[in-house]
């Protein structure tokens, strides 16, 4: 606490005259910094006594006032001139006697002699010396107390009785007793002192008690070390009493405008300037709405001057180098409409610091304060001494800034509106570069070009501010609220040296989605300008002309832009891309860049990449791993985005530093460029992962974050295939698999095993159940209990009553949502690595892309069928060389269901639901419907003979992979059960005719053009393998007319998918 106390103290010093001076950089002072207000400061010499009592935390006036023809006073304040003219029949009053022997030398040697005999005695032993218990009070003195504060402490140590005293051995009680009481009267007399001393005491009506003021000051030589102070404060001390005060017009100077404003000529560079600012009027007037002066000040504001609130209290920041402009500014404050709580007038490093400081002594006003520093805090130091103040409101100026009279009042007001009061304001502002046809952005400064921005006024094109308009950057004043300013300092500037307007606006709306505007004006009265002499500004504008230091302020702004800043050209036109990938390392860059340049090889894709730089991952190494020129990191060109998080959050052991940079940013390229869905790989930092699904759920315009095993990540290249409509229901789809087992404990091994070894999709969220009858046996039972299974939770059901393979099917899935889809396997059939790839590619390109629609399609099967299982002899059947016309591994509709291995669609399997429960009597051996020529119509109570019933009268069909030798994404190992080799199945199965290869390679190699072919041009095939089109299954279900559903000859069926009941 010592040093704390040491540092907030030492940080800024104060001078009686109201100076403070700042002795040490304020990056050493950090928030200790304190600003406190100088004591009873003098009133300017133009402000009457009534205006005076208007003016907050003010003090009486120092100023020669004639009150009367015959007297004539002079009010003093501590430390400076004391009365002169007292009457002179006061000089022979009793109490001017007292008064003048007490002011005596002898009086003062006498009192000083009884301090030096205590002190001696004490020294002697002879009173009690400071124990460790004392020391452990804090009662001796700590080095790193200034002198003021031990004396203070000292007499307060007398006036309390802190000190125990206690008799030391050998010393008489007599003795003890002198000293005690002279040592009281010590303490009285101190006191005495102190209170005269004080600056709260009136003096007006006081007789002259400086003689207290040189006691004290004998005391601090006679028995406190010599304190280092600064050069102001050292001055004041040696300026006898008697100096009068200076005045403003003694001591101010006028900058000199010896120029016209100037006028652009250029007709072409007036016609780009204007265009683009009725563009962006245009679209800021739609988009949230613009006001004029009056509006706004007709608005509803919390610092309404008559409202319930008061007015705000505002501290006004001057921030000076070198210009002549201070007088002007301390003028315009102090006839502001609303008045000003604090001024603070900074000089760090200016070479005209005395200069300033005589200006501010000169008019003696208690509210303006002066700091200064032989160290130059460059742009920054106003920003770090704004968050000193306890104001509700802060108004920083530039040196080129004379505010009109209502400045503070206008701009108060609209800061206290609910529209922009997470705002800051301004009077100068710039548009940044808009992108130009070759997709890169030119330089800010670029001659001749309408993409380089605006000036925001710029008169010399003619262009002024009639309505309020949100810039990208504010420049010469700021004004906004207190607890925003706090904001600048979140990351580390991309550099100290310039750009603390952009860094602020940009800090602003990354973490506080605040907006900077600059307020309209009203061209009739000057008194609403924020700069009253545009000239001064428009000289600074122009200054920042060298080529090093735009270069600075290009790479600044497209820092700003590539990490996330919306800029105003970002907002008036939004990008959309594809995909938007994120790596947090080189190895995560690596294993993403195969996708990457499939998106960006795609005809019509946009992908980006953005990396998280500083520390964890520089730009330079991505592209080298990507195989990029390390140049376009540099280049303005979207491309690769170093969002730079090691470099702005410095050392840090917490997590809260990355998420919170990377959410920010990720959150802002989002916006901007609305990919459809952000990827990154599944073991990436979870704290990132964290970020990364709350930036992209927070946006609203659909973006899908998508979470690959690195294994994944060259197995769907087909990405870059899909729609970007199709893209952002990556997530959508839940996909359950559900096995029906019962006694053959060895095939759902084999099956669990290639479940297991199968290519996953990161966090989809993949449940398993377990179907097993009453009759299922323990060794079923262990294996099930002992299957691990990480994609998602796993269920057991077990019948109590045998019910058959048609209930154990039927009853062993029911969809919860429209997004939910079953997985039936029995447990003799084995999947490929690639069949959850296959399902999930077949459903986003087939039923989640907007622009496709398939509602016929009910379910997508893994198996590819080598016979017409429908027809009496069962013949031979070969896709490929049936589609060879085509494409020999085209895909195609077929209106046959699969019952070895297939998923199921929600609407059609509660549609089934409803027809099986209508179709499946006490008889269930009745078989009412009758295709013709079916060798279906025979089959007797299954789950498959009454879907395709139902697919056949209602046109549905089922998607099948069609690849050499009828490789599949599951096969059918024809395994003795419930059909298969049963008793009272007289039909023999060849096993070849059912057992087919597994696809163990991407079968994307073998689609046409590498893809899925649009849904209109799959082909499709009725129940006995002849080619028909959906509309002709359609017609040939209606026609039959033996659905439990009656309709007429020229109706078809319409089903209510919620419920699978008839619609109507």
């Amino acid at each position: 606490m010592a040093e704390e106390d040491d540092r907030r103290r030492h940080c800024f010093r104060q001078s009686s005259s109201g100076i403070v001076k700042l002795g040490m950089p304020l990056s050493k002072c950090g928030a200790y910094a304190k600003v406190k207000p100088s004591q009873c400061t003098p009133m300017a010499k133009h402000q009457t006594p009534t205006e005076y009592q208007q003016l907050p935390n003010a003090v009486p006036p120092v100023r020669k006032d004639l009150t009367s023809k015959k007297e004539k006073k002079v009010w003093k304040v501590s430390g400076s001139v004391a009365p002169r003219n007292l009457e002179k029949n006061q000089s022979s009053s009793p109490l001017n006697l007292l008064l003048r022997f007490l002011n005596s030398q002898k009086f003062h040697c006498f009192m000083i002699s009884v301090l030096v005999y205590i002190k001696f005695w004490s020294f002697m032993g002879l009173v009690d010396r400071p124990t460790e218990q004392d020391f452990e009070m804090g009662l001796a003195r700590n080095p790193t107390m200034r002198s003021g504060d031990y004396l203070e402490g000292m007499l307060s140590d007398f006036v309390g009785g802190k000190a125990k005293l206690r008799p030391p051995k050998g010393t008489s009680a007599r003795l003890v007793t002198v000293l005690t009481c002279l040592q009281f009267m010590f303490a009285v007399y101190a006191t005495f002192l102190l209170y005269y001393m004080s600056p709260s005491i009136d003096l007006r009506t006081k007789p002259d008690f400086s003689w207290a003021t040189r006691i004290a000051q004998h005391w601090k030589h006679l028995i406190i070390q010599p304190h280092v102070v600064s050069r102001y404060q050292e001055a004041s001390s040696l300026v006898g009493a008697e100096v009068q005060p200076i005045l403003p017009s003694e001591v101010c100077e006028n900058e000199k405008i010896d120029f016209v404003q100037k006028k652009s000529n250029d007709a072409v560079m007036i016609k780009f300037k204007r265009e683009l600012y009725e563009e962006v009027r245009q679209f800021q007037s739609k988009s949230f709405g613009t006001e004029t002066l009056s509006e706004l000040m007709k608005m509803r504001s919390k610092w309404d001057l008559h409202g319930p609130n008061g007015p705000p209290k505002v501290t006004v920041i001057l921030n000076h180098f070198k210009r002549k402009t201070l007088c002007s500014q301390l003028d315009s404050l102090l006839h502001q409409t609303l008045p000003f709580h604090h001024a603070w007038v900074l000089a760090f490093g200016s070479p005209n610091e005395l200069s300033l400081k005589r200006i501010v002594d000169s008019y003696n006003d208690s509210r303006i304060s002066f700091i200064s520093s032989s160290y130059d805090f460059k742009y920054y130091g106003r920003f770090q001494m704004a968050l000193q103040t306890e104001a509700d409101l802060v108004y920083i100026l530039d040196d080129d800034m004379i505010p009109g009279r209502k400045m503070l009042e206008i701009l108060s007001h609209i800061a206290g509106t609910d529209k922009y009061k997470n705002s800051v304001l301004g009077s100068i502002g710039r548009i940044l570069p808009f992108r130009q046809k070759d997709f890169t952005f030119p330089s800010y400064r670029k001659f001749r070009s309408k993409e380089a921005g605006l000036y925001l006024p710029d008169p010399a094109y003619d262009i002024t501010v009639d309505k309020i308009v949100q810039v990208d950057f504010l420049s010469s004043s700021w004004f906004l609220s207190a607890e925003l300013v706090k904001t600048l300092f979140i990351e580390t500037p991309f550099t100290f040296m310039t750009g603390e307007d952009l860094h602020l606006s940009y800090q602003l709306q990354k973490y506080r989605n605040a907006g900077s505007f600059v307020l309209p004006v009203d061209s009739k009265d000057k008194e609403t300008w924020g700069d009253s002499e545009h000239r001064l500004a428009y000289v600074s504008e122009t200054t920042v002309i060298f080529k090093d230091v735009v270069q600075v302020r290009d790479d600044q702004w497209w820092k700003a832009l590539t990490t996330g800043y919306i800029t105003q050209w970002a907002a008036m036109h939004p990008q959309k891309i594809d995909a938007l990938f994120y790596a947090h390392s080189v190895d995560e860059v690596k294993a993403l860049a195969p996708l990457l340049e499939k998106f960006r090889s795609t005809f019509g894709k946009k992908a980006y990449i953005a990396v998280s730089g500083g520390n964890f991952l520089p730009c330079e190494d991505a592209a080298l791993a990507l195989h990029w020129p390390k140049a376009v990191c540099r280049e303005r060109r979207f491309k690769i985005f170093d969002l730079a998080i090691g470099a702005v959050s410095g050392i840090s052991n917490s997590e809260v530093p990355v998420v919170q940079a990377v959410y920010a940013s990720m959150k802002g390229l989002i916006k901007i460029h609305n990919p459809s869905v952000v990827i990154t790989v599944a073991d990436i930092d979870s704290n990132v992962k964290k970020a990364l699904k709350m930036a992209s759920e927070t946006n609203s315009n659909n973006s899908t974050l998508v979470i690959l095993p690195r294994a994944s990540v060259s197995k769907v290249l087909w990405m870059a295939d899909l729609r970007s409509t199709a893209l952002p229901n990556w997530n959508r789809m839940r996909i359950s698999i559900n096995i029906i087992t019962q006694n053959r404990a060895h095939s759902l091994a084999r099956l669990l095993k290639s479940l297991s070894n199968a290519y996953y999709l990161g966090d989809d969220e993949i449940p398993i159940s377990f179907n097993m009858d009453s009759k299922v046996d323990a060794a079923t039972l262990r294996l099930v209990k002992s299957f691990d299974w990480p994609h998602g939770p796993k269920i057991l059901r077990r019948r109590i009553i045998q019910g058959g393979l048609i209930r154990a099917v039927s009853e062993s899935w029911y969809p919860s949502s429209d997004d939910d889809y079953g997985l039936l396997l029995e447990d003799d059939i084995e999947v490929s690595p690639y069949y959850y790839l296959w399902i999930k590619y077949a459903l986003l390109a087939y039923h989640y892309d907007p622009q496709v629609s398939l509602p016929e399609l009910s379910s997508i099967s893994l198996y590819t069928p080598r016979l017409v299982e429908v027809v009496k002899e069962r013949p031979k059947w070969n896709g490929t060389e049936f589609f060879k016309h085509i494409h020999p591994n085209t895909p195609y509709l077929h209106q046959l269901p699969c019952s070895w291995g297939a998923v199921f669609f929600p609407k059609q399997w509660r549609e089934f639901y409803v027809y099986m429960n209508m179709r499946f009597t006490e008889d269930a051996k009745q078989n009412p419907v009758q295709i013709p020529k079916s060798r279906t119509n025979g089959w007797q109570a299954s789950w498959k003979k009454f879907l395709i019933d139902m697919m056949y009268l209602r046109g549905y069909v089922s998607l099948y992979p069609n690849f050499p030798n009828q490789a599949s994404f599951s096969t059918n190992h024809m395994e003795p059960g419930a059909h298969i080799s049963a008793k009272d199945n007289i039909v023999k199965h060849d096993k070849s005719d059912f057992e087919v290869p597994l696809l163990k390679e991407d079968f994307r190699n073998f689609l046409p053009n590498g893809k899925f072919p649009p849904a209109s041009r799959l082909p499709s095939l009725n129940l006995f393998n002849q080619a028909v089109s959906l509309k002709g299954l359609k017609a040939a279900g209606a026609k039959l007319r033996q659905d439990v559903l009656e309709c007429n000859s020229t109706e078809v069926v319409m089903v209510d998918h919620e419920t699978g009941l008839a619609s109507h």
